[in-house]
């Protein structure tokens, strides 16, 4: 099935999901949706949002406890790094607009204050450790050997409320058409 062709070429961008096609190899990527944080000359940018860890934020910053917000593998790229996204802007100063409504990062020493006081909806929260990323053109050729399919109509809802493990088939779905065909692709094949 040709569900992605260059006569329909979609530029990413900013706040747009990748999707991975059903059959991607790379194991860091199987069935995954990123979400894109960043896209212009230096490279891309982007977090896989349905890729639970088994740790939570308490496990991984010291002096934080009994704080579970479940930790996301955002990628391959520096593990050993942390990284948010989420809905409050107004309760961390220097976010980042990634689209409406759903921002990057911000202050962090806020961020703990604001955890220590209780201050903070964990589902207003994403937590992740890694990232992934893009040099400048590699997503475009990896975008021409279909590996990924672009979502345009990302909403803070869609980032954050719906569970992680449906994500993939939900956001195709939404798209339509062909591609509520391929939501439900097994997948391995071979026992279909």
């Amino acid at each position: 099935m040709d569900y992605f062709s260059s006569d329909n070429w979609i530029e990413p961008g900013r706040g747009d999901l990748l999707i991975s096609e059903p059959y991607l190899p790379d194991p860091n990527f199987e069935r995954t949706v990123i979400l894109l944080c960043e896209h212009d000359e230096n490279g891309t940018f982007g977090f896989v949002l349905n890729k639970p860890s088994k740790s939570v934020f308490s496990d991984v910053i010291e002096d934080i406890e009994s704080f579970d917000a479940s930790l996301f593998i955002g990628g391959p790229v520096q593990q050993n790094s942390l990284h948010f996204i989420h809905r409050r802007s107004d309760q961390l100063e220097a976010s980042r607009e990634i689209l409406p409504g759903l921002y990057w990062g911000g202050d962090f020493d806020q961020l703990i204050t604001l955890i220590d006081t209780r201050q903070i909806d964990k589902a207003d929260f994403r937590f992740f450790v890694g990232y992934s990323g893009w040099d400048l053109g590699q997503l475009e050729d990896e975008l021409k050997i279909k590996s990924w399919i672009i979502f345009k109509n990302t909403s803070p809802e869609l980032v954050l409320d719906t569970e992680p493990e449906h994500l993939w088939q939900e956001v195709l779905k939404i798209k339509g058409g062909k591609f509520k065909v391929i939501a439900n692709y097994p997948q391995d094949p071979r026992l279909n």
